[in-house]
């Protein structure tokens, strides 16, 4: 995790500063990383700050023009054709955001949070199926209507800041991209016969 250091707008880009709080990756400038799940390119490095512009592209889809200075990030370093994976295929195109409907603790079910998505990204969503939320490669427990439940386990909630959300609170969401993909193709396939 990072803390947002410091933010900046100049016309229609906005800039962030990340002080990457002792992360042992050394990214540098032109590097993508991932910030709360959004792909974004180091622009400028001082130390441990890193600097990444925004477009309104950008801004309008995700929720880190809204965070303010002091907010925890989750930080990740783009995969290599040699890096083992550990989780699902993440792009860093965030789709849109959730809110959070409940992160708790439940007695009998352990660690849950509960986000409400759009319908749009919905469709993609199943059961056993993946999502990643704030950048964070998880596994779908439910899916009701348009709302998910993650069963959070604590090395999750220890190492992200996924255990910091509140009721209310907005998430960057992408969908597995192996179902976006068979779900583009699917509509673009003419029925039998047409």
């Amino acid at each position: 995790m990072g803390t947002i250091s410091r933010r900046s707008e100049a016309g229609n880009v906005i800039r962030i500063t990340v002080d990457k709080d002792g992360w042992q990756h050394d990214p540098a400038r032109g590097d993508s990383i991932a910030v709360n799940g959004c792909c974004l390119t180091v622009v400028e490095k001082t130390g441990d700050q890193l600097d990444f512009d925004m477009v309104r592209t950008t801004s309008d889809t995700t929720t880190l023009a809204s965070l303010d200075v002091g907010a925890r990030v989750n930080l990740e370093h783009a995969a290599t054709p040699s890096t083992l994976l550990g989780g699902h295929l993440v792009q860093g195109h965030v789709e849109s955001t959730g809110t959070v409907v409940h992160n708790r603790e439940f007695e009998d079910r352990g660690w849950i949070l509960k986000i409400k998505t759009s319908e749009t990204l919905s469709r993609f969503l199943i059961k056993k199926g993946s999502i990643t939320v704030d950048g964070v490669s998880l596994t779908i427990a439910e899916t009701i209507d348009q709302t998910l439940e993650i069963a959070l386990i604590p090395e999750t909630l220890e190492r992200t800041s996924l255990s910091l959300l509140q009721e209310g609170d907005l998430v960057n969401l992408e969908a597995d991209c192996l179902a976006k993909m068979v779900s583009a193709l699917l509509e673009r396939t003419p029925p039998p016969g047409s």
